[in-house]
């Protein structure tokens, strides 16, 4: 257990906060390509309790500024895109993508005004469907060479998704490999060969075992942790039998992010990013070391549960997650449907707002979650201090951050070390992008 004083250190992120001082030194998604499709493309964004607004201008450049006009303080999500920026409708002055008043038209003519005004701007990058902003103090850190960012646009596709929870708890489910075996059991396996697109539903690598299977049958793994140069690697082992071991490595991604096995195919690089201290975006980008990404079908997949333009979720505390005790009985663990994003809504919200972590008890399945708590609580220390924390990399130390490997897969138990190793290399093998990138 933790104290209250150290829960909070650790949860809240507004200005000011020591949790919001870390997280302000890295890129935040904000925002989906898709949500700038259209004929305007302008977004009001919340990021860790501060509001923004996201647009791209008439030659395509994106902006994020400040979301108050430093006129009067109206709001510019409601601008005008047109002459080279955003314009507020309530005097007609004219903001760049940089926080240039380009006009104040109401002035009279000869006013020098403009050439003193400038609207508090930030740094935003567009990868592989998702739009990343800067919103700390001096530069920011490069962008890893992550097989999310580095694959073909053919080869990704992002989503998101809003928990009404804080941002912590949402993060730490993603690094606890005991759960799936309980929160996401199916009673009965689907046919593997229909589970493109969904997690936890098709076959594990070298088997015809499905993935459903394994978590029922084989409820008690053995993990371990290990620190990394982006942050951790979890691996998680299930004796099937005397000569078949199941092994699923995991990833955290400091501070934020998990990069998880979807598929023997597919893999998820996913950040937990605060909208302010009770709620929170899961932004997601899948890729394929198969073929290309079916974006059509991947997509409407997720918006059969989730509503736009916020991403909302249609099963949610108000309507009990959907909850039926007949399925509950009889074809999943929860009863809660067989799409596992919904169980772990359920199970993060359930625990509040913001846990309350001086009512825990923790296990030894949850060695990852101390962990990282560890190198959290260390970051903050250090950030308050002025010292350097992980993952804030200049171009070359970027280049070298590749990967990371995430795998799901059954090997020969004698064969168990270094079997994540040969998997994650045969794949890369059989992948034209990821081949290439071996050969450099």
């Amino acid at each position: 257990m933790i104290s209250a004083e150290q829960n909070d250190t650790m949860t809240r992120v507004g200005p000011g906060t020591p949790a919001g001082a870390l997280l302000r030194r890295y890129w935040q998604p904000v925002a989906l390509s898709d949500e700038l499709a259209g004929p305007r493309p302008v977004r009001p964004v919340q990021l860790m309790g501060q509001h923004f607004v996201l647009f791209r201008d008439e030659n395509g450049q994106l902006g994020l500024l400040d979301r108050d006009c430093p006129h009067r303080g109206a709001d510019l999500a409601f601008g005008r895109l047109e002459h080279g920026g955003l314009r507020c409708p309530f005097h007609g002055w004219l903001f760049d993508v940089k926080g240039n008043c380009l006009q104040t038209p109401a002035e009279p003519v000869g006013s020098k005004l403009c050439s003193r005004i400038k609207q508090a701007a930030y740094p935003v990058v567009e990868r592989a469907g998702t739009i990343f902003a800067y919103i700390g103090d001096g530069e920011p850190p490069a962008f890893p060479d992550f097989d999310c960012f580095v694959a073909p646009d053919t080869h990704v596709f992002a989503f998101k998704g809003l928990f009404e929870c804080n941002w912590l708890q949402a993060l730490e489910v993603g690094m606890d490999p005991a759960h799936a075996s309980y929160l996401h059991r199916f009673f009965k396996d689907a046919d593997t060969s229909a589970s493109y697109g969904k997690q936890f539903r098709g076959a594990s690598a070298d088997s015809e075992m499905p993935i459903t299977q394994v978590l029922r049958e084989f409820e008690r793994p053995d993990i371990a942790v290990e620190p990394t140069d982006y942050g951790l690697r979890l691996t998680a082992l299930r004796q099937l039998s005397e000569s078949k071991t199941h092994v699923r490595v995991t990833n955290v991604v400091f501070p934020q992010a998990f990069v998880i096995p979807m598929s023997a195919e597919m893999t998820i690089s996913q950040w937990h990013v605060p909208v302010d201290d009770t709620h929170c975006y899961w932004y997601a980008i899948f890729t394929s070391f198969a073929g290309p990404v079916d974006k059509q079908q991947m997509r409407e997949q997720r918006l059969q549960l989730y509503e736009l333009p916020d991403y909302t979720s249609r099963k949610n505390k108000r309507n009990h997650y959907g909850y039926n005790v007949d399925e509950q009985l009889t074809e999943t663990y929860t009863g809660m449907g067989d799409d596992i994003n919904v169980h772990d809504q359920w199970a993060i919200e359930s625990q509040g707002p913001i846990q309350n972590r001086t009512r825990e008890h923790l296990g030894s399945t949850d060695k990852g979650i101390i962990a990282y708590r560890r190198m959290l609580v260390k970051a903050i220390d250090a950030t308050r201090a002025g010292e350097a924390v992980p993952m804030l990399p200049d171009a070359a130390q970027a280049a070298a951050l590749t990967g990371p490997a995430s795998i799901d897969g059954v090997s020969a138990a004698a064969a168990v070390d270094g079997y994540w190793q040969r998997a994650d290399q045969a794949r890369r093998m059989q992948c034209d992008w990821a081949r290439a990138r071996l050969d450099r």
